[in-house]
């Protein structure tokens, strides 16, 4: 069972979220018309400010995609981007074949942790970035960007991307929380990746299909960050500041733009990022956008190259259907997210018209949902024992299996839903041990042919 500790913050927080799901049918119905233009995060949300130097092993940055509506990024590059690419790896050895066996659904039972990987901040690795650290002015007068840029020299370490949608139930949460900055940077260490965290629209001023929409749009984003990145190549390379270390914002201006000046080179995917090598990773709701992305992502085919899905990881989705499953008529009322509330959630998200929990967004086993689950990229859930939404997420991932998608779950005993990102248990063993667990399976799909690495 979960401790007492738990127990008692579970009920604090459906007191609050409860509290936060009135206040948004209050406004929503004080509000006439909804803005398109959306919001990404509450008032009362704790926000972690970006970073982009490398004071933890991990550099953020954040970027406002889309002009249109307040969809943006943050960026988090693991430090390892800076070590010259090299087909070793130094580590601890693990298995991981279990999961691709017979015995497909795994209890976690130890909640130990292991090591993970290191970051080293050598003085010649130093070398090979701009590090500055000078007032905001340059003698010229021009502005500087204090922090990290790309080595001019081409010969920068590409690593895979992965998309991280957080979760919330709809109506909270953002890209940029403290608790979603603290997961993302842990992934990108662990799993050795590019994380792209993506601040998507709330309901309910922004209804279905917002959220999943805004996430299929990072991902034609980062191709078409690929495919500038390669006409910038072919025009010389990106501009940067000299000796000095300064990156001066005239500099920009002469970066290749797409046609309709809207979209600038991102310097640190351009030079660090491998989209061939993509993983979805959705959190609660957010494991719903990451389903809907990859099923979009299908439909769109080669219109999405360089940009290929190779994996998705959905950590306890957040799946329902009007014939309740086992765990949610007995644990309707489970810690944190219960049933009621949840269901409240899903009619802030869904149009009035379309409210249905049979809904495409909310149940993955209704007919007819989409692109045959045969085309659907390996698929890692996880789930939690004292979670009534687990039944179903482990059907889903059964129908997987049975049309040979490699669809591994892993479930986690005495663990309550969000037990690896929630801000008061993410420094668990459990947490830790989550992370190990799907960077392992995750390196399955990511790591380069003839340089594959055991865990």
């Amino acid at each position: 069972m979960p401790s007492v500790g738990v127990k008692l913050y579970s009920v604090f927080f459906k007191f609050l979220l409860k509290h936060r799901l009135q206040n948004r049918i209050q406004s929503e119905d004080s509000s006439s018309s909804s803005d398109p233009f959306g919001v990404t995060t509450r008032p009362e949300e704790s926000v972690s400010p970006p970073n982009p130097l490398f004071t933890d092993g991990v550099a953020t940055k954040d970027i406002h995609i889309d002009p249109l509506t307040s969809l943006s990024v943050r960026i988090f590059l693991p430090e390892s981007a800076l070590s010259p690419a090299s087909g070793s790896h130094s580590g601890k050895s693990r298995s991981f074949n279990s999961l691709a066996g017979s015995d497909l659904l795994l209890r976690r039972n130890s909640h130990g942790s292991s090591n993970s990987l290191s970051s080293h901040k050598s003085e010649a690795r130093r070398s090979s970035y701009v590090y500055t650290t000078s007032s905001a002015s340059s003698s010229s007068g021009e502005e500087v960007y204090r922090g990290y840029a790309p080595s001019s020299s081409g010969k920068c370490r590409k690593l895979p991307v992965m998309l991280q949608f957080h979760g919330g139930g709809w109506v909270s949460g953002s890209n940029d929380s403290v608790a979603n900055d603290f997961f993302c940077r842990r992934m990108a260490k662990h799993c050795d990746v590019i994380v792209l965290a993506v601040g998507y629209r709330l309901a309910p001023e922004n209804r279905y299909p917002a959220a999943c929409e805004d996430g299929f749009k990072v991902l034609q984003w980062l191709g078409k960050q690929a495919n500038l990145a390669e006409c910038n190549k072919s025009m010389g390379g990106l501009r940067r500041g000299g000796g000095g270390g300064e990156v001066k914002k005239s500099d920009a201006s002469k970066h290749v733009v797409d046609a309709f000046g809207a979209s600038l080179v991102e310097p640190w995917l351009a030079s660090h990022a491998d989209p061939s090598r993509c993983v979805l990773l959705g959190v609660s709701c957010g494991a719903n956008i990451a389903d809907y992305v990859s099923r979009k992502a299908i439909e769109a085919g080669q219109n999405l190259d360089p940009v290929k899905v190779v994996a998705q990881v959905l950590m306890y989705p957040f799946f329902i259907g009007t014939v309740p499953t086992q765990s949610e008529i007995k644990q309707a009322n489970s810690y944190f997210y219960d049933k009621p509330m949840c269901i409240l959630a899903w009619k802030l998200f869904l149009p009035e018209e379309e409210f249905s929990l049979d809904h495409p967004a909310a149940n993955p086993l209704v007919p007819d949902r989409g692109p045959p689950l045969k085309f659907m990229p390996p698929t890692l859930t996880i789930v939690a024992e004292h979670d009534w939404m687990r039944d179903r997420a482990i059907a889903y991932s059964e129908e997987l299996r049975k049309v040979n998608v490699d669809a591994p779950v892993l479930e986690y005993k005495d663990a309550v839903h969000e037990f690896a990102t929630l801000d008061m248990l993410l420094r668990t063993p459990q947490a830790q041990a989550c992370a190990e667990d799907i960077a392992i399976w995750v390196k399955k799909y990511i790591s380069l042919r003839g340089h594959e690495f055991s865990y």
